[in-house]
């Protein structure tokens, strides 16, 4: 397939969530990218030929330092970025251990109650996925 500035951007990532030390509640992580001055979720473009779950989980390790397991597929977010389509596609994903080390691309993470997570993401897109994340997640079937 030839890349052209209307073939949309193959991007992955994941809503990363682990039970709070403190108290066991859920807890979101989000990222700082000092790039755009923004907090987003763990995400990232995928390399030619990668799958995109593989993409999302080496996403989430290089920015913020954590392993993760995949949860449920969450939805994918279409928008554009440099003028040119972007399609991520998301997972739900249980940190399961790692320490963040700041980067030229992630300065900070913090990891929020669910209700901070979502008033603290700059893009309205990325807070449905916090919506969708406590649906498909935390709520009893």
């Amino acid at each position: 397939m030839t890349d052209t500035p209307e073939t949309p951007v193959q991007a992955a990532g994941c809503v990363l969530w682990r039970h709070s030390p403190a108290d066991g509640a859920p807890e979101i992580c989000l990222v700082h990218r000092p790039r755009y001055d923004d907090w987003s979720h763990p995400k990232g473009k995928l390399k030619r030929g990668e799958d995109a779950l593989v993409a999302a989980l080496r996403e989430v390790e290089e920015e913020t330092g954590h392993r993760a397991a995949p949860g449920t597929p969450l939805s994918m977010v279409k928008y554009f970025a440099n003028g040119r389509p972007k399609e991520v596609r998301y997972w739900a994903a249980e940190a399961t251990g790692g320490d963040f080390t700041p980067n030229d691309e992630v300065d900070r993470i913090l990891w929020l109650p669910p209700a901070a997570a979502r008033n603290r993401l700059t893009q309205p897109r990325d807070r449905m996925l916090v919506d969708e994340l406590l649906v498909r997640v935390f709520e009893p079937t």
